[in-house]
């Protein structure tokens, strides 16, 4: 008898595989509420008009920036007749978060290619002036439990975002996908777009305190989604390197080979950064065949001349 394939995000920590540089790259996100059950390809296999949930993901897919739409739903199960909007600028120093209730039949209203625009360029006055009542929202966390798209998901990381949210009402939200689901329980913290996977409900909750007061946890990074996968890898050794916590403190310019990452205070540093397949394999999500190991490598940071 064939043995069972082990799930993905087992076979991934069997191996040691590395979490950071695998984060989705998004300067911006646009993260709309839909409750309700969500296909493996959640904006037009939803309770969503899959004409809009396209138009939506078109819109984003235009931007000269990366922009990441995720449809997220209450732990609880709840839902009104409106819908939680929220909109997310990710870049150190200048991001934001905004949130408004539209009502649900108004959503076709929206201009949600002028919206792509604004979180791509951190345009927040134009979030403003085209969604009433919009206003800023303390940081959230958005917990992957799509098991549509990969039961690893939904079996790790629905418990997590239901105990988290018991402790922290209206701050958790499952969400549809944030890619890496070998990495569940995964999860998003805005605005500043740090992703990170391996959580535990503990470690969930500590993102959120830690982000209220500005800072990143360094366990279980998988990168700031500002940046890049190398950018993202390297990013986090200068920030392992110099034990730096504050969300913001860093910048990164480069996305191959060699990363300069600047400190706000005039430091920098140069990390190169190296694509590395092992001969360990395992799949890259649930019922998928095993495939080499492949990460980005951040060698050790050497201060800028």
């Amino acid at each position: 008898m064939t043995e069972p394939q082990p799930r993905c995000s087992t076979a991934s920590v069997a191996v040691g595989e590395p979490t950071e540089g695998t984060a989705p790259h998004a300067v911006g996100w646009l993260v709309l509420e839909q409750p309700g059950p969500w296909g493996a390809k959640a904006f037009t296999a939803s309770r969503l008009d899959p004409a809009l949930g396209a138009r939506i993901e078109a819109a984003c897919a235009t931007t000269t920036r990366p922009v990441r739409p995720v449809l997220v739903r209450r732990p609880d199960g709840t839902s009104g007749d409106s819908r939680t909007l929220l909109l997310a600028h990710t870049t150190p120093g200048t991001g934001w978060l905004l949130g408004a209730q539209v009502d649900a039949a108004a959503l076709g209203d929206l201009p949600w290619e002028a919206l792509a625009v604004a979180v791509a360029t951190g345009d927040a006055d134009l979030v403003r002036r085209e969604v009433p009542g919009c206003v800023p929202v303390p940081p959230l966390l958005l917990v992957c439990t799509n098991g549509k798209r990969d039961r690893c998901c939904a079996i790790e990381g629905r418990p997590v975002a239901l105990h988290v949210a018991a402790a922290h009402p209206g701050r958790v939200w499952e969400t549809t996908h944030l890619g890496g689901h070998r990495f569940a329980p995964t999860a998003a913290v805005l605005p500043s777009g740090s992703v990170h996977g391996r959580l535990s409900t503990a470690t969930a909750a500590a993102l959120l305190h830690a982000a209220d007061h500005g800072k990143v946890l360094l366990d279980g990074t998988r990168g700031r989604s500002t940046w890049a996968p190398p950018a993202q890898a390297a990013e986090a050794a200068v920030r392992r390197e110099v034990g730096e916590h504050d969300a913001d403190a860093l910048h990164v310019e480069g996305e191959r080979e060699v990363v300069m990452v600047r400190h706000r205070d005039g430091r920098a540093w140069t990390v190169e950064v190296t694509r590395e397949e092992r001969a360990d394999e395992r799949p890259e999500s649930c019922g998928k065949a095993a495939l080499p190991v492949a990460a980005w490598v951040a060698g050790v940071p050497q201060p800028a001349r």
